[in-house]
């Protein structure tokens, strides 16, 4: 493949997970965003991400800086009462959980089909449930730190992680369903492998 053809794919890529970027960061200005709190599509840049870098530096940076960028945004604007310093409280392990989300969809999303899609959505999602509510019961006042507790925490986040399921699926439809259509459309963006380097 000519240079120009992989960095025709490249742009394309990156311009697809900076939409669905956008849309993060916009969509909490919403008022009616309580009410979609967590219908988030950085579970779905992270899938994607996995499933088509096959760069390890873009593969984890990309989904990792774009979370950095838009929490920046967001803790400097809209949740500026919820910042502690740097981010959040807890940040970091929301950061280790995208980490992982991405390394899920580089071993589950080799090839990109419905099938794999589906396992690896599950496991972002599953990841994302019990490393974050892990950081938000550690240490907690409100949950008991017995085994116990951390059930209980991982119990009352199960309305927000259905929301974080439904947002991966949507905006992973969105995002795989699009890159797929111009593969057709552009048969050379598809490489031999179905990651770009």
């Amino acid at each position: 493949m000519s240079e120009s053809k992989f960095n025709q794919r490249t742009a394309i890529l990156l311009l697809i997970v900076l939409l669905i970027t956008v849309l993060r960061t916009v969509a909490p200005f919403s008022d009616n965003f309580k009410d979609i709190a967590n219908f988030s599509a950085v579970g779905a840049i992270t899938l994607f991400s996995g499933a088509y870098f096959k760069n390890a530096f873009k593969s984890f940076g990309i989904p990792l800086a774009t979370l950095l960028i838009t929490d920046l945004i967001l803790s400097l604007t809209i949740y500026k009462e919820y910042s502690t310093g740097f981010l959040y409280e807890g940040w970091y392990w929301t950061y280790l959980a995208f980490a992982l989300m991405v390394l899920a969809g580089r071993l589950i999303v080799k090839k990109v089909n419905v099938l794999n899609f589906v396992l690896g959505t599950f496991a972002v999602v599953l990841i994302h449930w019990i490393v974050t509510d892990f950081g938000v019961w550690l240490g907690s006042s409100m949950y008991p730190q017995t085994l116990s507790g951390f059930w209980l925490c991982l119990y009352s986040a199960i309305p927000f992680e259905l929301r974080f399921v439904y947002g991966t699926i949507a905006y992973g439809i969105l995002m795989f369903g699009s890159f797929e259509l111009l593969k057709v459309k552009y048969p050379y963006l598809s490489l031999a492998k179905e990651r770009a380097i």
